[in-house]
């Protein structure tokens, strides 16, 4: 691993922490992206605002460092854009999408929740619910790559 990338993933990693820390500290909030857009969109309560800034916040980071003229993280590999072709096809990222949104509303929470949040703050639960997300995707990894002859 060169030195650049490893002091992106490490900024990246502080920033995350700092803006979970955040979050606890000003609004009593655990900073798990899934729970934070379902109350958006299902929830009618005065927190709206707080929810679409952090957000707007999570998705504009990537169009900031483009107009900042950093190249940081660009997994399009072309400078100027944002992201890369999908690597797999619409149906595919479909069920996806519904597979993750279903494995999030059954774990009662997501990577960023219990990953993130739940893990340092030393959550059983979140242990717990971490390590079945680890093993799923390892197994999804698997399945897709031995069985099905994908690339993922």
């Amino acid at each position: 691993m060169e030195t650049m990338s490893a002091l992106q993933g490490l900024l990246g990693g502080v920033l995350i922490g700092i803006s979970a820390t955040i979050l606890m500290g000003l609004l009593g909030r655990i900073a798990g992206i899934s729970g934070i857009l379902s109350g958006l969109v299902f929830e009618r309560g005065g927190d709206r605002p707080w929810r679409v800034a952090f957000l707007l916040g999570l998705v504009s980071g990537p169009g900031l460092l483009i107009l900042a003229g950093l190249d940081w993280g660009n997994v399009a590999g072309e400078s100027g854009a944002m992201i890369g072709a999908p690597a797999s096809g619409l149906t595919t990222m479909l069920i996806a999408g519904l597979l993750v949104g279903l494995g999030t509303g059954l774990g009662s929470g997501c990577t960023s929740g219990h990953g993130v949040c739940g893990l340092a703050r030393l959550s059983p639960r979140s242990m717990a619910a971490t390590l079945v997300f680890v093993l799923v995707a390892m197994l999804t990894v698997f399945v897709a790559r031995h069985m099905l002859g994908g690339s993922v």
